[in-house]
């Protein structure tokens, strides 16, 4: 586990990523304003043992059943979304994820490394699916997932500039590499920790049938389910900012 972490941290860092831009989940409530309420809707991550499940890639037919496992389970998630071939294709599974309390982001329109790609066609990777979500919605996202995780100072700036944050990751299953559900579980369990965000895709076929066991054994551990917002509760996502465990 620590040599991924460091990894990551040398991977996030070569992109930009790992420096004064960047901050935790934990850090962040510590700087919000201390006459704070002591709760933030149904939980308090001050206190409880929180974790964030998060989607990337979908909607896909796969995402009707992830809601209604969500929904039977009680728990929020937050799910970046694909403009291109994904929010166009399931309009529904958008209006549902929002009615259902779960906070919907954006994963950039057509997965652009934005990186490589110029200052304007960030921009436009970028405010394509806030406008399809926020037509389907009636809210413009605040919240998005690089592809890849890769970021520099340009997308920052473009992020800034369209009220955007940045969101990364503490616990990956690589579930793009496996359709083994019980391995899936078994990732993400042995990665979990307090303030983590778990990284998953609800369009490869092992994913959503790992969800029940990820939810009740993290459950079983005293983990509280939430959004990435409330994660961050009573501090509120700073837009050019990157937030990652």
């Amino acid at each position: 586990m620590a040599a991924l972490a460091a990894a990551t941290c040398l991977t996030l860092t070569l992109s930009g990523c790992g420096r004064g831009d960047e901050t935790t989940p934990s850090a962040a409530r510590t700087r919000a304003a201390a006459g704070a309420p002591a709760r933030f809707g149904t939980v308090d991550c001050r206190q409880a043992k929180c974790i964030a499940l998060t989607f990337d890639a979908g909607p896909s037919e796969n995402s009707a059943r992830l809601l209604d496992i969500l929904k039977q389970k009680k728990v929020p998630a937050t799910f970046f979304l694909l403009g291109a071939r994904h929010i166009e294709k399931y309009p529904e599974l958008v209006e549902r994820m929002a009615a259902e309390g779960h906070e919907v982001a954006s994963h950039t329109w057509d997965h652009k490394i934005l990186t490589r790609i110029p200052e304007a066609q960030i921009r436009e990777e970028l405010q394509r699916p806030n406008e399809a979500i926020e037509r389907l919605t009636g809210r413009r996202p605040t919240l998005v997932r690089p592809p890849q995780g890769r970021t520099n100072g340009t997308v920052h700036k473009v992020s800034r500039e369209l009220g955007m944050s940045e969101v990364l990751w503490s616990v990956t299953a690589k579930d793009y590499t496996t359709n083994d559900s019980a391995l899936i579980t078994e990732r993400v369990l042995d990665q979990a920790s307090r303030d983590g965000i778990i990284l998953l895709h609800d369009i490869y076929p092992g994913t959503v049938p790992a969800v029940p066991g990820i939810i009740d054994g993290l459950k079983q551990r005293g983990y509280v389910f939430v959004t990435v917002p409330q994660l961050l509760a009573p501090a509120k996502p700073e837009p050019g900012k990157v937030y990652r465990p």
